[in-house]
């Protein structure tokens, strides 16, 4: 019996534990008025039907899969046939740790980064940018990376790259390139790295719409002890 009761009472702590973790909201939200990358459409969320007429609701979402919080892939830049359809969330989801890059327009790679980031680990750059998420400023003035920092990351052979602004460069697009030609995937338009400064690492959770394009909108979390 006292056997029996030492398994009951591990379950429980077990269960108190998974209580306790906490999830840390990385997306930004989609509607109507989101910024989108210049010459990509619109977002639009429509309402075509209504509880007083119809008895229902229902609204029609148009958006293109760059929009918002999303993943990058491959063949976003790259001759790849593998799509956001064909990726599996275990790959995208694991330990992660966090960059702070707060006030560096051009982000480089530092020798502190070389101790925290292990292989297979997922890396998010912090710099608060996503504040200006919205203004001209935006798309138009965002911090990027040099290919200095992308070739040190792929040594560390990362799995995943998230930033909190909406792209690691600008045209010809050199780290998104060489990002892609190293197996690394991108995750743009994050926000709320703030929160996670603290942590030496935590658990990333990505889930991108299963769809058969080189990028789409993903809901993403951070999981806290």
């Amino acid at each position: 019996m006292s056997q029996i009761k030492k398994l009951i009472q591990s379950a429980k702590n077990d269960l108190s534990k998974i209580k306790q973790k906490k999830l840390i909201d990385l997306s930004q939200i989609i509607d109507q008025n989101m910024p989108v990358y210049p010459g990509d459409i619109s977002t639009k969320v429509e309402q075509d039907h209504n509880l007083t007429e119809d008895g229902y609701v229902n609204h029609n979402l148009t958006m293109g899969v760059h929009s918002g919080t999303h993943l990058d892939l491959p063949a976003h830049m790259l001759a790849s046939k593998l799509t956001a359809a064909d990726i599996s969330l275990n790959q995208l989801s694991g330990r992660a740790v966090i960059i702070n890059a707060t006030e560096q327009k051009v982000i480089s790679w530092q020798s502190q980064y070389d101790s925290l980031i292990r292989a297979g680990d997922r890396v998010l750059i912090y710099t608060g940018f996503d504040q200006k998420y919205g203004s001209n400023e935006y798309y138009q003035e965002h911090p990027a990376l040099d290919l200095d920092l992308t070739r040190h990351l792929a040594d560390k052979k990362i799995t995943l790259l998230g930033i909190d602004f909406p792209s690691p460069d600008y045209f010809p697009f050199p780290v998104h390139k060489q990002l892609f030609q190293t197996g690394i995937y991108i995750l743009e338009n994050l926000c709320n790295l703030d929160k996670l400064i603290q942590y030496s690492s935590f658990k990333l959770l990505v889930f991108p719409l299963k769809v058969t394009a080189e990028a789409a909108p993903c809901r993403v979390a951070a999981q806290l002890d």
